[in-house]
């Protein structure tokens, strides 16, 4: 063998060693440009799915049902001190419930209501019958609300007097309960849900006056559910 074919090999071994070398560095950005190509394509099938899911939700989801006072009458409300402070009153409500849903009909269970003043109780949560509606309708229902005297604070107490002696009475009205949708067109049929209403009212009452009382102002009730 010559010294020239000995010493041409470890040239040829370079060579063949850079070339390998360079078909791997090739191959090994061919496959990572795939890989970022697959999840690139991954992140955008995700994200066309959230905005249809977001707006399929958007169309079909039922809006919140409304609830309006449109009347009241107080039959009792006393306040009594000594060994402790208690009101008890006896009050209803008539309280018109609106599906605003075209769409869907709403079942209510568990339902219960109780008066408020100055952020205390005042009456017994007082359970209320199941009620079912249709798309589009209103119900109207009117509970007695009361019984027996509900222990409260000292400013509670001071604050119905208060209310009393100038003739207007500031009370929340609190439903509370679970509440579902179910939809007669699309794809969706909800889960119960928690039902929470407060609907604030001021009431025309003076001393010794008892029965339908007038609602000063126009009252409001919010819904989380």
């Amino acid at each position: 063998m010559s010294t020239q074919e000995i010493t041409s090999r470890p040239e040829s071994w370079k060579m063949a060693e850079e070339g390998g070398g360079k078909c791997t560095v090739h191959s090994y950005a061919s496959g990572r440009s795939a890989a970022w190509a697959a999840c690139c394509g991954l992140l955008l099938l995700i994200l066309l799915l959230g905005i249809t899911a977001h707006v399929l939700y958007l169309h079909y989801s039922p809006p919140k049902p409304r609830f309006d006072v449109v009347s009241a009458a107080v039959y009792q409300l006393n306040a009594t001190t000594g060994a402790g402070t208690y009101v008890a009153g006896t009050m209803r409500f008539t309280v018109a419930i609106r599906n605003r849903d075209e769409r869907s009909s709403v079942s209510y269970d568990r339902l219960s209501a109780f008066v408020m003043s100055r952020g205390e109780a005042i009456t017994p949560h007082v359970p209320l019958p199941a009620l079912w509606q249709p798309k589009g309708s209103t119900v109207w229902v009117s509970p007695v609300l009361g019984g027996g005297p509900v222990p409260v604070s000292w400013e509670a107490v001071g604050g119905l007097v208060a209310d009393r002696a100038y003739g207007a009475v500031a009370l929340r009205l609190v439903v509370t309960g679970r509440v579902r949708y179910k939809s007669a067109a699309g794809p969706f049929h909800g889960a119960w849900s928690h039902l929470f209403v407060r609907c604030d009212l001021l009431v025309g009452l003076r001393r010794g006056v008892y029965g339908q009382v007038p609602l000063l102002g126009t009252p409001s009730c919010s819904v989380d559910n």
